[in-house]
């Protein structure tokens, strides 16, 4: 059949089709309103009862009533008879209960459900819901379906008389009830929308039919060029515009044998010019594979290098153990530790006793070893927590986390002694060393500094008081 119609007039019948698929979108458009609009109904049934039910509460009567056993209570039974037989006078409530808020904690006070999940009186309920919270201060009702133990519902609530923010009336009605309402409107709109859509599918069909046909032929004949067989011609009247597009394909049809030869000779200067490409990005490719090799490693031993010096500026260099820069920032470090969690901590400032006589007396290359030599045993003898450092000289600070300055001056006793039982080999004879050593605990009163400074008199008071000794600063 042959529809001698400008293509004009055939988009006009297309977009009369449009338009019919737009009447569908509007009908869809009050498909929703109509669904929003029982909606809204339904959450203000919910508000309006709760705000109805809570003036017939007194929440000054139910102040009472904290736990299960206070289901005795003539105020308990009252209400909980009075909001069953409201339950019951409505077919659409599944619960009605009361709810207490103190603080962040919301509990049940009343519960009309009748089952053996009952919430009984000061049971705490965990699900955060939005408009539960705000039904503490006013009116309010979920904006959707909400999902908890006891199901799936739809609520409103309302603060009750005098309760001052903190009680409130809610009123469920299940979900299965909810989605029953809004299955009939959904179905007469799916009704509608189908229809429409059936009638533009019909009308579509009709005219893609005239359409189709010269264009199916137009793509045979593209199809039969594309596979190398060119000056493919069609003989077909449609009476209309398209009839000046089968001429122009026709025209091209003619013009692409030509065009084929010159794209062959095309092809052939192309396909020397990339193997020439080729040549030369495998050269290049090859030269960016060895440099990118030696960036890497370039970059490896820096990260090396990087690391060493940081390590380097946290230790002393003769003992090996932490500088005092690097024992300032544990010390910091365990500072807000305190602050945060409020578990303290101990220092012991360490000195070993007569050293001076050790340098005059042997050289400084042997006081130096011996500098060692009690590091290492130092090391030895402490916590795998513990931090110990050179402090500057002779001197070794050791920090001792979570401990208090009874167990810092247990410790520092234990270093004593395990010092003054050994002997140290120092060039041809054997040599016996002893520390004194000065404790302190932090406390809220102390600051880095003054914690320091109360070890470090401490420490004056043990050597004063004839060395070989610990004292505690009070």
């Amino acid at each position: 059949m042959k529809i001698r119609l400008p293509i004009a007039r055939k988009l006009f019948f297309s977009h009369f089709l449009a338009v019919i698929l737009v009447s569908g979108s509007i009908g869809t458009y009050f498909y929703i309103n109509a669904i929003d609009s029982l909606k809204n109904n339904l959450q203000a049934r919910l508000q309006n009862s709760a705000a109805l039910i809570s003036e017939l509460v007194d929440a000054r009567e139910l102040a009472g009533i904290q736990s299960e056993k206070d289901q005795n209570l003539p105020a308990y039974q009252h209400y909980l008879k009075l909001l069953r037989e409201l339950r019951n006078t409505n077919p659409d409530v599944a619960y009605l209960y009361i709810m207490r808020k103190e603080g962040d904690r919301v509990e049940f006070v009343l519960d009309t459900d009748e089952t053996a999940v009952q919430a009984m009186p000061g049971r705490e309920y965990t699900s955060v819901v939005p408009a539960l919270l705000l039904g503490f201060s006013g009116p309010s009702v979920d904006d959707q379906i909400f999902v908890d133990e006891w199901g799936s519902f739809m609520s409103g609530y309302a603060p009750l008389k005098n309760s001052q923010g903190m009680y409130l009336v809610g009123m469920d009605m299940r979900a299965d009830e909810v989605q029953q309402k809004l299955r009939r409107v959904r179905i007469s709109g799916i009704i509608s929308l189908v229809f429409s859509i059936m009638l533009a599918l019909a009308f579509s069909r009709f005219l893609s039919i005239h359409f189709t046909t010269p264009i199916k032929l137009l793509i045979s004949r593209c199809s039969a060029i594309a596979e190398g067989r060119p000056n493919q011609h069609i003989a077909l009247e449609t009476g209309d515009e398209l009839d000046n597009l089968i001429a122009a394909f026709n025209r091209m049809s003619s013009q692409l044998e030509e065009s084929r030869v010159r794209h062959e000779q095309s092809q052939e200067a192309l396909k020397q010019a990339k193997e020439e490409l080729e040549l030369r990005v495998e050269e290049r490719t090859r030269d960016l594979l060895e440099l990118t090799g030696k960036l890497k490693f370039e970059i490896i031993e820096r990260q090396k290098v990087e690391e060493a010096l940081a390590q380097a500026a946290m230790l002393d260099p003769l003992t090996n153990l932490l500088n005092r820069r690097a024992m300032n920032l544990h010390l910091r470090h365990e500072l807000e530790r305190f602050k945060r969690t409020g578990s303290t901590f101990s220092m012991l400032l360490c000195d070993i006793d007569h050293f001076k006589c050790i340098n005059d007396e042997l050289g400084h290359a042997v006081g130096d070893q011996v500098l060692i030599t009690v590091s290492n045993m130092l090391q030895s003898a402490i916590r795998g927590q513990d931090f110990l450092s050179r402090w500057g000289g002779e001197e070794f600070l050791l920090l001792l986390p979570d401990t208090d300055l009874e167990g810092g001056a247990e410790a520092a006793e234990k270093l004593r002694r395990t010092l003054a039982a050994e002997t140290i080999p120092v060039a041809d004879r054997q040599i016996r060393l002893t520390i004194s050593i000065g404790v302190c605990s932090y406390h809220n009163e102390h600051t880095l500094d003054s914690l320091i400074s109360a070890a470090d008199k401490a420490l004056y008071l043990a050597k004063h008081q004839g060395r070989n000794r610990v004292v505690a600063c009070g």
